[in-house]
C-alpha cells in the first residue's frame, strides 16, 4: 500500500471520528448541518466522497463499516474497518486519492511547545534568550 494512501487516512481518521460522533450511522444519508462544527462536517464530506465513488458492492461494505463504528466509538477493530474501507477505495481510485488530498489541509509537521512557569519561553528555534531580574548582556 502507498504511503500517500497511508497518510491520507491518518490525516482523516479525526475527521471521521468527529463526523461518526456528531452525525452517528445517519453520516452518509443526512445533509451537512450548520450546527455541526467544520472537523465533523469535513469528516462527513470524506465519507460522502468515498460513498459516491465506489460501485453498489462498495458503497455497502462501507455503510455497514460505518454502522458498526457509529455505533461504539470505543470500538478499535470497528475503527479499523472503516479505514480499511477507504484504503480500498483509494486505492482503486486515483481521482479520490486526490479529491480527499483536496478536502483535508495541508499536513503542516506541526510542531506543538508549551512553556509553564515564571518567566518560561517557548519556541521552535531560540538563538537567544534571557530571563531573570537585573539581567545584563556583555559588559
Amino acid at each position: 500500500m502507498s504511503t500517500e494512501i497511508v497518510e491520507l487516512v491518518e490525516q482523516a481518521g479525526p475527521y471521521l471520528s468527529a463526523a461518526l460522533g456528531a452525525y452517528g450511522g445517519a453520516v452518509l444519508t443526512r445533509a451537512e448541518d450548520a450546527a455541526v462544527d467544520a472537523t465533523a462536517n469535513l469528516g462527513r464530506r470524506i465519507l460522502h466522497a468515498v460513498w459516491r465513488r465506489r460501485g453498489e458492492d462498495g458503497q455497502a461494505a462501507l455503510e455497514s463499516a460505518v454502522q458498526d463504528a457509529a455505533e461504539d466509538m470505543e470500538d478499535a477493530d470497528a475503527a479499523a474497518a472503516l479505514r480499511q474501507q477507504i484504503k480500498r477505495a483509494l486505492r482503486d481510485d486515483a481521482e479520490l486519492r486526490a479529491e480527499l488530498a483536496g478536502l483535508l489541509p495541508e499536513s503542516s509537521g506541526t510542531v506543538t511547545i508549551t512553556a509553564s512557569g515564571t518567566r518560561a519561553i517557548a519556541a521552535h528555534t531560540i538563538t537567544t534568550a534571557i530571563t531573570g531580574d537585573n539581567t545584563q548582556i556583555g559588559t
